[in-house]
């Protein structure tokens, strides 16, 4: 067992001057961000900086075959290979091609670390990991032909998760090219349904409790459901915080969601729609706005309505502030939709329905692959 600092040279790089830097115009040498460290390969980059500016600054640059690493903020652990030459700021560490550790290997190693990395990071709003505390991380070397096992291994796996959310992706699209085949482009409402408004539309439009409420943990009260547990059109109650009885009943008092109802994402995330189709008793926070609407329109046309785009960019016009946004419920209410015949939503919910049933064995394949990986990753790295 040796120490990554024994194995690698271990760098970081600098921010040019900015009057040096020439992003998009005149700059020929890539600029890579921790906001590009996303997958295995860092992409092909759009920015770039100059030669003037690399030269006159700390800045470095990376030869192929490099691995950075994020050390800041929110993408601390995030780590990428780079398949070609570039430079990088302070953000992000480099660690530079070795002849005994092939980078997807170290690529994998860092990245079963993630979860360690972000605990161990130091500091207030912006915790950082250092190239100091990189270096005493401990690694075992196998050798090369051992290497290339946990890397042929990996692959599969992660080859087989991209398959899935590919499949994923392409039933969303799907589903949106059904909307538009029976719909036509809500934008331009071609088929000249009726046009109206979510105000017109919904009886009752109203938030969660506008505070904090004490999270009494999972199995001792109800769930009480943020933005964040609004995902990928699930309501996702694993990450939910738990309130008491009492706080669940005093909430329901000002806000009640129910099966059938919508919520509709309204503070920091806004704009994103998801029918309640849970039979789930449950309380919602200020962020999250609960509508509820007459049997004139079917629940599942009616948030894919909210998620197309013709209405998000109008949620998105709607939303006011920048660090605290927020779209207030007299806003969401002006919102402009159109309300074609229900035999025509029903006919459009039914066919939801079976891309949902595809969708749910996919995404179970999905879990069954990622927790598979975690397995590897474990077994391989400890």
């Amino acid at each position: 067992m040796a120490r990554l600092g024994d194995v690698f040279t271990i760098s970081s790089g600098g921010t040019p001057n900015k009057k040096e830097i020439s992003f998009y115009e005149h700059g020929t040498i890539p600029w890579v961000k921790t906001g590009d460290l996303k997958g295995k390969y860092v992409p092909d980059i759009i920015e770039c900086i100059t030669e003037a500016g690399l030269n006159n600054s700390s800045a470095k640059l990376f030869p192929p075959n490099t691995v950075l690493i994020a050390m800041y903020g929110a993408t601390i652990g995030a780590c990428s290979i780079l398949p070609y030459e570039a430079s990088t700021n302070q953000a992000c560490a480099a660690f530079l091609p070795c002849d005994n550790v092939l980078p997807e290997y170290l690529f994998y190693f860092l990245s079963s670390k993630k979860e360690q990395f972000v605990k161990d990071g130091v500091g207030g709003a912006q915790p950082n990991i250092s190239a100091g505390y990189l270096k005493n991380v401990e690694f075992d070397i196998k050798p090369i032909d051992k290497q290339k096992e946990v890397i042929c291994s990996l692959n599969l796996v992660d080859n087989l998760i991209s398959l899935r959310k590919q499949q994923l992706a392409k039933l969303d699209e799907l589903v949106k090219s059904r909307f538009v085949e029976l719909f036509g482009d809500p934008s331009s409402n071609p088929m000249g349904w009726k046009e109206t408004t979510v105000g017109a539309e919904c009886y009752y439009i109203k938030d969660g409790p506008h505070k904090s409420l004490l999270d009494v943990g999972e199995g001792n009260g109800y769930p009480f459901i943020s933005v964040r547990n609004i995902v990928n059109g699930y309501i996702d109650f694993s990450t939910a915080k738990y309130i008491s009885e009492q706080d669940y009943l005093d909430s329901i008092k000002k806000c009640h969601p129910q099966k059938g109802d919508m919520l509709y994402s309204k503070g920091g995330t806004t704009g994103i729609a998801k029918l309640i189709d849970v039979d789930v008793e449950f309380a919602n926070w200020v962020h999250v706005a609960v509508l509820k609407f007459d049997d004139t329109l079917n629940g599942v046309f009616f948030e894919n309505m909210l998620n197309c785009d013709y209405c998000y960019d109008q949620s998105q016009r709607l939303t006011k502030g920048i660090a605290n946004r927020d779209l207030v419920l007299s806003a969401m209410a002006q919102i402009k939709m159109y309300k074609p015949p229900l035999e025509l939503q029903k006919k459009f919910a039914t066919f939801v329905e079976q891309a949902d049933k595809s969708k749910l064995a996919v995404q179970r394949s999905l879990d069954k692959l990622e927790t598979l990986k975690k397995a590897l990753m474990q077994k391989y790295f400890g």
